[in-house]
């Protein structure tokens, strides 16, 4: 008797995740067909596949999302509208396309932009982006997400950049992280200047005090070689990337 409760109590939250999720994807649909979005965002839907990407790192509608790095707002996009009514999305650092492009749009007005003072910036002579900032200025986030950020910087700025996100997120709260994927302990080279070895991510994420919780394949792609740069034609919007998810402890 004492299993059968066990067995059905576990069928009970695995129903209740599965209907936090189906508010989220119904919101992420509508969303995605919003006519906020350009013909190239919606051309790259299949590839980055957000909607098993989303699931995957357990996104519900009534949280508070800090979006890190957001460029053009790809993500921007179908956070901000699924979030708006019961959440709270956060936009920081390098968000002035953000800004200018995507909040000034209607429906975007509850999306709110922090750690304006951060800076970033590449010495003379790097390859990589230093980060400077004191707090994003968020203390109870339930997600930090950042998509294809992490390879910019070098192991300051990602350190620095880590030890942000924790500040920021709850006890409980997830780290998501996603980056194309360079082979393990290869040297730097022209070619592999946007990509990322995971094993290493991994550590410096620990480092930090996270949680390693879980990785998907979603977005593993059998013919990217990982010898090329990702902006070559070969490659470009089918590189194979990680999607790892941490999580900050509860105690």
């Amino acid at each position: 008797m004492f299993r059968i409760l066990i067995v059905l109590l576990l069928m009970n939250c695995g129903f209740a995740f599965a209907d936090d999720f189906s508010a989220v994807e119904e919101k992420l649909k509508v969303a995605m067909k919003s006519d906020v979005r350009t013909e190239a965002e919606m051309k790259r839907d299949r590839n980055r596949d957000p909607v098993g990407t989303l699931e995957f790192f357990g996104l519900r509608d009534d949280m508070t999302v800090v979006e890190l790095l957001p460029g053009g707002g790809w993500y921007t996009k179908l956070l901000a509208p699924v979030l708006k009514d019961n959440g709270q999305l956060y936009v920081a650092i390098g968000t002035g396309r953000v800004k200018e492009n995507v909040l000034s749009q209607d429906g975007f007005d509850k999306v709110e932009v922090v750690a304006e003072d951060a800076k970033v910036y590449r010495p003379e002579g790097s390859r990589t982006y230093v980060l400077e900032a004191d707090s994003l200025g968020v203390k109870d986030a339930d997600i930090v997400f950042t998509f294809r950020n992490y390879h910019n910087f070098g192991a300051e700025g990602r350190a620095a950049m880590n030890r942000l996100v924790f500040d920021a997120l709850k006890p409980g709260g997830i780290y998501a992280v996603v980056d194309h994927t360079r082979r393990h302990m290869e040297a730097d080279s022209d070619e592999n200047r946007r990509r990322m070895d995971p094993v290493l991510a991994i550590k410096e994420i620990e480092a930090a005090g996270f949680e390693f919780v879980d990785f998907s394949d979603l977005h593993f792609r059998a013919d990217d070689e990982l010898r090329y740069e990702v902006g070559r034609k070969t490659v470009t919007g089918n590189t194979d990337r990680w999607t790892l998810k941490f999580r900050k402890p509860a105690n």
